[in-house]
């Protein structure tokens, strides 16, 4: 009798793994390939440009700001003079960092959202993890732009070494957030099963 009960919480199990897989994928779709259509929408010259909701959504644009002027705040507390635009921080005598849409970090933003959402936790737990993972995320990336900023004003012979500097950066912020997401799958685990009562009764 047992060992039906507990074929039957494996078969239960699978079932929400497969469940988590597919649904994973399919919002990380839907968040990632909605983002890069709102950017079209929202960036002059777009293929779907829309003025109202670049004037008035703009919403990476707004990432883009607030990514931009912590990081000069903090090349300029490392004694550096630093300007920007809307799109470009300058580190005078230094380097000039052009912040494209794949730098905001809204790919991995959206592979969060997509586990957080997929995984079976208790909503309390999505939340909270939705927002540290994001929150952690963008202070990541002002990390990243301001470390890169800093590392070409000192390092001058650094920056025909771009690409290989800026890899380095997503490679750590990728594996801090799958880290983070492993920990927190972990805490959450006996959501597979019934509970966690059932599944010691079982054993």
């Amino acid at each position: 009798m047992n060992k039906i009960i507990k074929e039957q919480h494996i078969e239960k199990g699978n079932r929400k793994a497969i469940k988590f897989i597919v649904t994973l994928f399919l919002l990380y779709v839907i968040f990632s390939q909605g983002n890069l259509f709102m950017n079209s929408v929202m960036s002059t010259g777009g293929a779907h440009y829309h003025k109202y909701l670049a004037e008035h959504l703009n919403y990476i644009q707004g990432l883009r700001n607030i990514l931009i002027k912590p990081s000069i705040w903090i090349i300029k507390a490392f004694g550096f003079y630093a300007i920007h635009n809307e799109t470009d921080l300058m580190v005078v005598n230094g380097p000039l960092l052009r912040i494209n849409y794949s730098c905001l970090g809204l790919g991995v933003m959206s592979f969060l959202a997509a586990f957080v959402f997929s995984f079976p936790a208790r909503w309390e737990e999505r939340i909270k993890m939705l927002i540290i993972g994001i929150f952690s995320i963008y202070l990541l990336n002002v990390i990243r732009i301001a470390g890169l900023g800093l590392l070409f004003g000192y390092f001058h012979s650094q920056r025909n070494y771009f690409e290989y500097h800026h890899e380095i950066f997503n490679l750590f912020v990728y594996s801090v957030v799958f880290v983070m997401l492993y920990g927190w799958a972990n805490k959450n685990a006996g959501s597979f099963s019934n509970s966690k009562f059932t599944k010691r009764k079982i054993e």
